[in-house]
């Protein structure tokens, strides 16, 4: 149950954005991330993530996939949605 709570709290402040409006600058403080496998979902989340460990491996992971080349404009990483959820909820 706890798990869930933190699972639903993680998507509230990372925030997935679906608009067309939500394809512009992520707010100061925040960067934007697209997330998934084949289809990639935007979430916004606090620049103070970059620093810790769990998030370096994910961007590590996005590094060896892309190199620095986002074509989606913002980070791309190609873990799981639910995986990025997971990490994520961790670090609040």
């Amino acid at each position: 149950m706890a798990l869930v709570r933190s699972l639903l709290g993680a998507k509230k402040i990372l925030g997935a954005a679906t608009s067309k409006r939500a394809a512009s600058a992520a707010p100061k403080g925040f960067l934007a991330v697209y997330v998934g496998e084949s289809q990639r979902r935007r979430y916004v989340v606090p620049i103070s993530y970059l620093s810790q460990p769990s998030f370096q491996a994910l961007l590590s992971k996005s590094e060896e996939e892309f190199g620095f080349d986002h074509p989606m404009g913002g980070l791309t990483t190609p873990c799981a949605e639910d995986t990025f959820i997971a990490v994520t909820s961790r670090l609040q």
